[in-house]
């Protein structure tokens, strides 16, 4: 076992590494950039070394330079981790040249399976099924178009070199292919360097199934089961599970069969994922091998109770599998799903901030939290916005998923906007419940899914109520002026206040009234009692309850049974100066980079055409047309960096038709 590794890597994956490190006693250096001198992985590791400015191109892809801290630290091995340089034949060969091993596959596997096309050839001749498509190296428009029209639509364009969601595009007619290969190639040489595409018939309906193998340098090659990724959006994972609902014996064989095939092919080493798209009818096809750790495998963690990075390091270090085929045994069920800083009433749009407030579900033999920020961190515009992975395991399916939704239930976050509400109602819908999730699940059940207009129950407001009485009490408790009290006393009666609430599109009045001895929220006694933290006891009439209270009046998070809603205090001197903002520039909704302008100064366009394009943290944002109009001026150019809120252009609308 080695003694000390470099993690060439940041986020949740570097942490999760570290922690199985620390239980091998293996020492840990970590690498960071500038923009995460403070960040979680930085603060665990046993050392750590900045490697360069914010962006990845200038520091974590810089491999020549994470092999350098690994020899300056007296590191004997490099774990990538996933994403950025964990798939690079560049870089393991590089860490081989330089006598630092490579947590991972030999440079000749990660090479053969690191072009699709090139992979889906090699996967033929060893028999395991391919999707019908074109996985050539003509990248002409006009031949990948004949190619797509020879195919039939719907069709898909990949990315050779891509994973993760990115540099892909589903195609429904000849007609918008073109202006689809465009973005799917533009995305893909910014994500990965490479513009190749693929073309493959798109599969309607499909399941995506994926299998966890693991291979010694011994010979020994065995299959961990399947893991079910089917629920995603925009090609991108968003709820993994394993074992696949609805999969037998005899698939589950077939399929790990497939996937060890696939890996004695290229001589594989360590762990890796063998992913297959599969139809009701039980047929599956081979789509791609990723020659590294997926996020998704604390799943299969839990059902077969096996420490993968820690299968890892021994098998990098020369160790046999630690397990022969014949003990390996599935047992219950386990579901993770991905919390990302992203605003799901927004198009998903990622969202940055500070965590102002992160309070998990405790971590149990059932509860997982594998997370790269604490309470305090920063969601930075600079990576991937993933709060953490929650992850949870029972004795079967229908178990699992109450423990799933009982978790979010008890997730807290402030300071950003993130999914875990849209994931707690896509686990609890009838379709996913059913296990019958297929990878267009969540495109076709939006509507069903989409965040509701709040019906704010009136705890909520109660607890406001009193958390701003509570605030006007203490920025008095020192003694200031007999004019500031705020308990209600008044000459001969006792008084009454109406206080009015704002959640979303509700409005509430709260009538509060001041007894000698307690204060009476809409006619009912009510007190709210310190606990701990943020948490209080709120009392009202004969009920008591648990609540959580963070952020000022002006806008104060309420969490209670559950849910979480932001309830604000309207303050009429504040609304007194408040006047519209007549701004009407189109601006930019985060900060990002201007890839593509479509259109030039002075073009008349309908409404909803497709100005300019955007990329920020790893995806492309297209801005749209208002109106029918014309686009005045651009105040950005292709290549420009911009901030959120900056102006990208003037739009001029069309003058109302009156002539009717």
């Amino acid at each position: 076992m080695f003694k000390k590794i470099l993690i060439a890597n940041r986020g949740e994956i570097a942490c999760r590494i570290i922690d199985s490190c620390r239980r091998l006693s293996v020492r840990t250096v970590a690498v960071y950039s500038e923009a995460d001198a403070a960040a979680r992985h930085v603060r665990m590791a046993d050392e750590a070394f900045c490697v360069g400015p914010a962006a990845s191109s200038e520091s974590y892809l810089r491999g020549e330079r994470l092999i350098e801290m690994a020899q300056r630290a007296g590191a004997e091995a490099i774990h990538p981790g996933y994403g950025f340089l964990s798939e690079n034949e560049a870089f393991a060969q590089a860490c081989h040249d330089a006598g630092v091993i490579f947590i991972g596959p030999p440079v000749e596997a990660i090479r053969a399976m690191g072009a699709k096309s090139a992979a889906k050839r090699l996967m033929d001749e060893a028999g395991v099924p391919l999707v019908p498509g074109y996985h050539g190296d003509d990248q002409d428009a006009e031949r990948l178009q004949a190619e797509a029209d020879r195919i039939g639509y719907p069709a898909i364009i990949k990315a050779s070199a891509g994973g993760g969601g990115k540099g892909m595009r589903v195609v429904r007619s000849a007609d918008a292919f073109a202006e689809e290969l465009a973005s799917c190639q533009r995305e893909a040489r910014a994500s990965f360097g490479d513009d190749h595409v693929l073309i493959e018939k798109y599969l309607e309906r499909p399941r995506h199934i994926e299998i966890q193998i693991f291979a010694d340098q011994h010979g020994h090659t065995v299959s961990l089961f399947e893991r079910d990724c089917s629920a995603q959006r925009r090609h991108q994972k968003v709820v993994e599970e394993a074992p696949a609902p609805g999969i037998d014996e005899a698939q589950r064989a077939r399929m790990g069969e497939a996937a060890c095939n696939a890996a004695r092919a290229v001589d594989y080493v360590g762990a890796g994922t063998v992913e297959f798209i599969a139809d009701d009818s039980g047929a599956f096809y081979f789509m791609e091998m990723n020659t590294r750790l997926q996020v998704e495998h604390p799943v299969t963690e839990m059902i077969t109770g096996f420490d993968l990075v820690e299968w890892q390091l021994r098998v990098a270090s020369g160790e046999p599998l630690p397990r022969e085929p014949s003990a390996l045994a599935i047992d219950g069920h386990a579901i993770e799903v991905r919390l990302y800083a992203e605003d799901p009433a927004r198009g998903f749009l990622p969202s940055i901030g500070r965590l102002a407030h992160f309070v998990a579900p405790p971590a149990s033999a059932h509860v997982r939290l594998d997370s790269g920020v604490e309470q305090g961190d920063e969601i930075t515009p600079h990576y991937d916005p993933m709060i953490a992975k929650l992850i949870v395991w029972d004795v079967d399916r229908a178990a699992a998923v109450e423990r799933m939704l009982s978790a979010l239930a008890d997730l807290q976050i402030v300071g950003v906007r993130h999914n875990g509400d849209f994931l707690a109602r896509l686990i609890d819908h009838d379709v996913f419940r059913a296990g019958k999730v297929d990878t267009g699940l969540i495109e076709r059940e939006m509507e069903t899914l989409a965040p509701a207009s709040p019906d704010v129950p009136a705890v909520f407001f109660h607890a406001a109520a009193l958390a701003l009485l509570a605030d006007e009490r203490a920025r008095v408790a020192t003694g200031a002026s007999p004019w500031a009290a705020v308990d209600g006393w008044r000459l001969n009666a006792r008084q009454h206040r109406t206080l009015v609430f704002t959640a979303g599109d509700q409005e509430r009045e709260i009538r509060v009234a001041y007894a000698d001895d307690a204060l009476h929220v809409d006619g009912e006694r009510a007190a709210l009692e310190p606990s701990e933290g943020a948490r209080y006891r709120l009392i009202y009439g004969a009920s008591q309850q648990d609540v959580s209270l963070v952020g000022p009046a002006a806008a104060r998070h309420v969490f209670a049974a559950g849910a979480h809603y932001e309830i604000a205090w309207r303050d009429p001197l504040a609304e007194a100066g408040a006047v519209d903002d007549p701004q009407a520039e189109l601006t930019a909704p985060m900060p990002g980079t201007i890839v593509a302008i479509n259109h030039d100064a002075g073009a008349h366009v309908e409404a909803g055409t497709p100005i300019l394009v955007m990329e920020a943290m790893k995806m492309e944002l297209t801005i749209k047309a208002p109106a029918s109009g014309t686009v005045v001026r651009y105040d950005c150019a292709v290549g420009d960096q911009v901030g959120e809120g900056a102006e990208l252009f003037e739009f001029e609308a069309d003058a109302p038709d009156t002539s009717a």
